[in-house]
């Protein structure tokens, strides 16, 4: 092959690759970003940050923890909305971005105005046309006016799709209950201070037997004369008044709609866990279950006042501001409130967002640099671009650092439970051991790869967060709840997949860079970064081996059982056996430089399994973080394989380009074409 023609090949095996990544780059973005629909509410106003700043830090009980309003109302609009902000226009066509907390309050103070803000997000358009609705468009946002004429048949359809396993649910029934059980939260939302809105009437309890409407706190009052009443007309048999019946009903159904969602009143007794709606102590003092019948109606009363004056927000803050007051101090006293303002502050700094920018900035720092080290520009010019793209790469970590932290302080447990725990801790780590390499090798290339890492794992750790629409920050299941194992098994196995990730992207860069033609010019360049990369595999294999035998040890300990061939442990397994399977083929000279590199890439796919997709299978006792869609990994497979492919390619190109000009029967004659295959 002439070098022409070395050259074509070489620039169309590139061209394939730079198209596969920006496909699959885009297909990713396109999956998660939703279109835009910026709809008109006339009636907004939106609150003061005064107001807000009350209100967010009221604590409340929410998935097995206690936590402040603010986050409570981040991942209620994740679920409905699909994402961190709601964006209208007013009734001048004023761009206006309500955040959770704005938008939750909206829903509890305002429901009118809830009403009208495109709440919804709905993926499918055969759901909306399923349900008798028109559908406008993928991915369009509708608002509860929208939908409200097609709840009844949305709910019969819902019934029935349930009734289906839901492995054999097609997008269509999985949309269409995804939609209901929205729905029915925002209706809870909606609905949770009726009771103190609408009040309850009281038939014939007016002037000259007038109906006049009365406070839900005074009929908790007056409990025990209506329950004297009631014994009164069942001891002598009589029927109970048609208008106490019709107020006794207004009132469970007040106490129902106050039921579900906000669990704020922290209980009275230290010994009890479990916090209570207002609705579950509306019932308690009607029914004469509560020991402190006054602590309720004050409760009652206080949040009766408060939204009384929500047309007047200076007045409503006012109000506002001593109930909040009470429960915090209540947690205080409970030792609940541990955490809350860090929780809320941590949301509020957005440090994965920061990281990300900063990683992308030092990618695109990175990328300057090389191309003007290819245009053989100045070294000083190069260098002042490398020490800012190394200056972005530190934030970045810096960044992931902090949050690490705050969030083991907010849940007061080691740094990895979950799913989105190891993301940031793998992220962490990888850019961490790159700058080492960086500072001890300085083949920039290091410091290239880890803002490039860094910069995938934090799109990752969002997508994830947007797409699962969790708090990850709950409480764990109860085999996780040991802060030792915690620190020895889950941490020591979350580095094996970081060591593991790392020596693909090591190796990755390598296939990359002698693809691209470095190989002659940069031949102890690469060879250093192929002295990494092993370094990085036997790294892999010593943590992921330590980490497997400490999981069985704790399996031992929880299950009883050392091994069970759960998932999990053997993707762990895998891990193990092909770094090994590697390292014995590299030392017995079964592969060369551009072996090794295409099977550690390959590990990639190994760990990624491991790690990530047994959470897909649906078995197994470590399913501890499912998630709603497989495309993400597979795509992720796809874009390994394809550079392999292109891997591949460059290295035939490259062998046949070396080979001497003699006839095919004497190049296959040739014994040591084995060891330059690989």
């Amino acid at each position: 092959m002439n070098s022409s023609t070395k050259l074509i090949f070489r620039i169309l095996s590139c061209v394939i690759l730079a198209s596969t990544l920006i496909v699959l780059f885009s297909l990713m973005i396109k999956d998660v970003l939703p279109k835009d629909s910026l709809q008109q509410v006339k009636a907004y106003k939106p609150w003061s940050k005064e107001t807000v700043e009350v209100i967010e830090k009221l604590p409340l009980q929410d998935g097995g923890r206690i936590k402040p309003f603010a986050s409570y109302a981040a991942f209620s609009m994740l679920q409905l909305y699909g994402e961190r902000s709601i964006k209208v226009a007013d009734d001048k066509g004023k761009k206006i971005t309500i955040k959770p907390t704005e938008w939750m309050m909206d829903c509890l103070f305002r429901p009118s105005v809830a009403a009208e803000i495109p709440t919804f997000r709905v993926d499918n358009p055969d759901v909306v046309t399923a349900i008798g609705l028109t559908s406008q468009s993928r991915r369009l946002r509708y608002t509860y006016q929208q939908l409200e004429p097609a709840i009844p048949k949305l709910f019969q359809l819902a019934q029935s799709y349930e009734k289906i396993d839901e492995k054999k649910r097609d997008a269509l029934q999985q949309g269409t209950i995804d939609l209901a059980y929205n729905l029915r939260s925002f209706q809870v939302f909606i609905g949770y201070f009726s009771f103190a809105r609408s009040g309850v009437e009281m038939r014939g309890g007016g002037e000259n037997g007038q109906t006049r409407v009365a406070f839900m706190s005074d009929v908790m009052a007056s409990t025990p004369v209506i329950r004297e009443m009631i014994e009164r007309q069942r001891s002598t048999g009589e029927e109970i008044p048609e208008n106490l019946t019709i107020m006794l009903s207004q009132v469970i159904d007040a106490a129902n709609f106050a039921k579900y969602g906000l669990l704020m009143l922290p209980p009275d007794d230290e010994s009890i866990r479990e916090w209570r709606s207002m609705g579950d102590r509306i019932m308690d003092v009607m029914q004469g279950q509560y020991a402190k019948p006054e602590l309720a109606i004050k409760d009652v009363k206080a949040w009766e006042k408060c939204i009384s004056q929500v047309d007047d927000e200076q007045a409503f803050r006012s109000a506002l501001i001593p109930i909040v007051t009470a429960k915090v101090d209540r947690a205080k006293e409970l030792k609940s409130y541990h955490g809350i303002v860090a929780e809320v502050s941590y949301y509020k700094k957005q440090f994965p967002l920061y990281a990300m920018i900063f990683f992308l900035l030092g990618v695109v720092l990175s990328s300057v640099m090389w191309l003007l080290k290819s245009l053989k520009v100045s070294n000083a010019v190069t260098l002042v671009f490398h020490g800012l793209s190394l200056l972005c790469a530190l934030c970045g970590m810096g960044y992931i650092g902090t949050a690490i932290v705050m969030r083991s302080y907010i849940m007061w447990r080691p740094p990895i439970g979950n799913l989105y725990d190891t993301i940031i801790f793998i992220c962490f780590a990888v850019v961490a051991v790159l700058l080492i390499v960086e500072w001890f090798s300085r083949l920039r290339v290091a410091s290239t790869i880890s803002v490039v890492a860094g910069l995938a794992l934090v799109i990752l750790a969002r997508r994830f967060e947007l797409g699962d629409a969790k708090d990850h920050m709950d409480p764990l299941v109860a085999v996780l709840k040991s802060n030792y194992w915690l620190t020895t098994h889950v941490i020591t196995v979350t580095f094996g997949y970081a060591a593991g990730l790392l020596t693909a992207l090591l190796s990755a860069s390598y296939i990359i860079l002698r693809g691209m033609g470095f190989a002659d010019s940069s031949k102890d360049f690469l060879k250093q970064i192929t002295k990494v990369a092993y370094g990085c595999l036997c790294l892999t294999l010593l943590l992921s081996l330590v980490g497997t035998v400490l999981g069985g040890i704790w399996a031992n300990d929880s299950w009883g059982r050392f091994w069970g061939w759960d998932p999990k442990e053997n993707g762990a397994l895998m891990i193990v056996l092909w770094t090994l399977a590697i390292l014995h083929a590299r030392l017995g000279g079964m592969i060369r430089e551009w072996g090794f590199h295409l099977a550690s890439l390959f590990t990639a796919c190994v760990v990624s399994f491991s790690w990530w997709h047994v959470n897909f299978l649906g078995v197994g006792l470590h399913n501890y973080g499912f998630t709603s869609g497989k495309n993400s990994i597979w795509m992720f497979y796809y874009g390994v394989v394809g550079l392999m492919v292109f891997g591949a390619i460059m290295w035939l190109v490259e062998f046949v380009s070396q080979q001497p000009k003699h006839n095919s029967n004497e190049v296959l004659q040739d014994g040591n074409i084995a060891e330059q295959l690989y």
